[in-house]
């Protein structure tokens, strides 16, 4: 069985399932989910994002947005969601909410389960990923197995 430690900020869409789970085959998966919610960084992050891309309508309606997202799920909902879904696509899946110092939970993580790859599923941070200060980066040099990066596909979680 092939062992993934899955980072994640939010709950995984249907189709970002079908593609974590579908990485390596038919090789049976295991996963290990590591639910980090941003919080209020993210609106900031999203903010700085969009004003370096020339978006500036976009930067001012970040907070907004965020004040929606706040009376959606909880991180541990989503967590718990996420790990139905991947159980439903035949996978083995745990997972915890990591509120703080998630790189030192995700390394102690990673050498207590023997995980053959860490897997960062995050919406595009491009001023943390220009700085090489984005999760996956810092993984890197962290973990000790080989970290891959991926753009969650869509917003939305599958909530059936």
């Amino acid at each position: 069985m092939f062992t993934s430690v899955l980072m994640i900020e939010k709950p995984l869409s249907s189709v970002d399932v079908e593609f974590v789970t579908t990485l390596h085959g038919d090789e049976r998966m295991s996963f290990i989910v590591l639910m980090q919610p941003r919080g209020d960084q993210v609106v900031l992050l999203r903010a700085i994002d969009d004003v370096a891309l020339g978006e500036l309508k976009e930067a001012v309606k970040e907070g907004e947005e965020h004040a929606g997202e706040a009376a959606g799920l909880t991180a541990q909902q989503g967590l718990e969601l996420s790990l139905r879904a991947l159980r439903a696509a035949g996978c083995d899946a745990v997972g915890q909410v990591v509120e703080d110092h998630p790189l030192d939970k995700l390394k102690a993580v990673v050498d207590e389960s023997g995980a053959d790859e860490v897997i960062v599923l995050t919406k595009p941070h491009y001023v943390e990923e220009f700085f090489h200060r984005d999760w996956a980066s810092r993984a890197r040099h962290k973990v000790g197995v080989p970290v891959l990066k991926l753009f969650a596909h869509n917003d939305e979680p599958d909530t059936a």
